[in-house]
């Protein structure tokens, strides 16, 4: 009797210590589940938080670029009359209308599509934004106001059209009747016989300031 008691004793024992070993184990494995999807939510918060921070910053630089011109600085003018800005000129593609700190604009952010710049005359207001670009390419862009004589306006057109990488437009938002543009460059002249026109053209078509020289001046927008 002894002997079987004994025997049954040690049986229940080991059953027993069998059962808090795989307890042990069970709870092992649910503390490494617990661990593992923690890690996993952590990792899921700081991707979601990075993405959310890029998203914001993405869409307020956009914003940014939409608004502004990107530029900074200011014109300074020389002997011969030429206004050169000094700072930055940003050359950020956008979709939007950009606000300049100059008129017409000398740089800046521009739309991704140039105006056509191969002598063409345009007889009503263009974009800045595609203006802006055919500057980046080494154009010249002739504008005026309603207060320039026909007389100068017809001269100036005449110009242009000999002249590849040249463009022209109205303009009322400027500061004198008659001025001329280039990228980071602009004078203002008296008349379309002022010296300063052919020594700005032969400075500044496809000048030394081009951006992007050689681009092309056709296949852009036409208005």
């Amino acid at each position: 009797m002894g002997s079987a008691k004994n025997s049954s004793t040690a049986a229940r024992k080991a059953r027993i210590e069998e059962m808090r070993r795989a307890e042990q184990a069970r709870e092992r494995r649910g503390r490494l589940l617990t661990i593992g999807a923690s890690v996993v939510v952590v990792a899921g918060l700081v991707v979601g938080g990075v993405v959310l921070v890029n998203s914001h910053s993405g869409k307020k630089d956009a914003a940014s670029d939409g608004k502004t011109s990107g530029d900074s600085g200011h014109f300074v003018t020389g002997q011969d009359g030429v206004r050169t800005w000094t700072g930055k000129l940003s050359r950020t593609h956008v979709t939007t209308s950009v606000t300049y700190p100059m008129h017409p604009p000398v740089g800046g952010n521009h739309n991704p599509v140039w105006l056509n710049c191969n002598g063409d005359v345009y007889t009503s207001p263009v974009h800045d934004e595609n203006a802006v670009h055919a500057l980046e390419h080494g154009a010249v862009w002739v504008t005026y106001t309603a207060k320039a004589t026909k007389a100068d306006v017809d001269a100036l057109a005449a110009k242009v059209k000999q002249t590849p990488y040249s463009l022209m437009s109205p303009y009322e938002n400027q500061s004198a009747p008659l001025i001329l543009s280039a990228w980071g460059h602009q004078v203002t002249v008296k008349s379309a016989s002022d010296p300063e026109v052919n020594k700005f053209f032969s400075a500044y078509v496809q000048g030394k300031q081009t951006p992007e020289p050689g681009a092309s001046c056709t296949g852009g927008m036409m208005k």
